[in-house]
C-alpha cells in the first residue's frame, strides 16, 4: 500500500484532495511541509515564522488548490509561492528582517544540506569556529539582501529549484530569474568578501553550503 503511495503523482494526489480524500492531502503535506519549512526558515532567519508559514500555506493551499494549473509548473512551485506570499506578509507587518536566532540556527543544522548531503564536522576545533564564522556570516548576508533577491538565492541556491518551477513560484518570467540570481550573487560575494574569503566564481556553492 506504501508503495502505491509513493507512485502517486502530486497532480494525482491533488485531484483525489479536491475528490474529498483527506490522506491525499496528509501525503502531500509530508512531501513538502520540509522543503516549505526550509524556504521560510531561509527568507526570515525565524523557526517561529517558518513554522507558521507552512501552517498558513497550507490552508491556503486547501482552498486555493482548484486554481492550480499544471501547464504553469509543478506543485511544489505552487506551493512555494503560495508561501513566498506568506513570509513576505508577515516580514511587511512586522517590518524586521528578522536576525538567525538560536533555535533557528539549529532547526538549519539539523535539516542538514539542502540537496541531502550531510554536514560534515572538522577534527580541528579552530578550522570548526572558523567555519561556524563563515556559515553565520553568509546566512546574515542572505538575511540582508533585499527579498526579491533572497528569494531566488533560496529557491534556486539553496532549494536547488529549477528556473522553469522558481519562475512559477515568483510568478515571473525565467529571464528576469536569471537576471535576479545573477545580481544577488553579486552582492552576496560583496558583502561576504570583508569577512569571508570567498572566490566570486564559487560564490554559488560556497553560499549553499553555508546558508543551511
Amino acid at each position: 500500500m506504501q508503495d502505491d503511495q509513493r507512485l502517486r503523482t502530486d497532480e494525482d494526489l491533488i485531484k483525489q484532495m479536491l475528490a474529498g480524500d483527506e490522506a491525499a492531502f496528509t501525503m502531500l503535506y509530508r512531501r513538502h511541509q520540509g522543503p516549505v519549512f526550509r524556504f521560510a526558515l531561509h527568507m526570515s532567519g525565524s523557526a517561529s515564522v517558518a513554522e507558521d508559514t507552512v501552517q498558513d500555506a497550507f490552508m491556503i493551499f486547501m482552498r486555493e488548490a482548484r486554481t492550480y494549473d499544471a501547464e504553469k509548473g509543478r506543485v511544489g512551485a505552487f506551493l512555494y509561492g503560495i508561501a513566498r506570499n506568506c513570509v513576505l506578509r508577515r516580514l511587511a507587518k512586522d517590518k524586521f528582517f528578522v536576525a538567525i536566532e538560536e533555535s533557528a540556527a539549529g532547526v538549519l543544522e539539523d535539516q542538514g544540506l539542502a540537496s541531502g548531503r550531510e554536514v560534515v564536522i572538522a577534527d580541528d576545533p579552530l578550522s570548526c569556529a572558523t567555519r561556524n564564522e563563515a556559515i553565520a556570516s553568509v546566512r546574515l548576508a542572505v538575511l540582508a539582501l533585499p527579498a526579491r533577491y533572497r528569494e531566488v538565492v533560496v529557491l534556486c541556491d539553496l532549494q536547488e529549484m529549477s528556473y522553469v518551477d522558481a519562475a512559477a513560484a515568483l510568478g515571473c518570467a525565467i529571464g528576469t530569474v536569471r537576471s535576479r540570481l545573477h545580481r544577488a550573487r553579486k552582492l552576496l560575494w560583496e558583502k561576504l568578501r570583508s569577512t569571508y574569503e570567498v572566490d566570486k566564481d564559487r560564490c554559488r556553492v560556497d553560499a549553499a553550503r553555508c546558508l543551511i
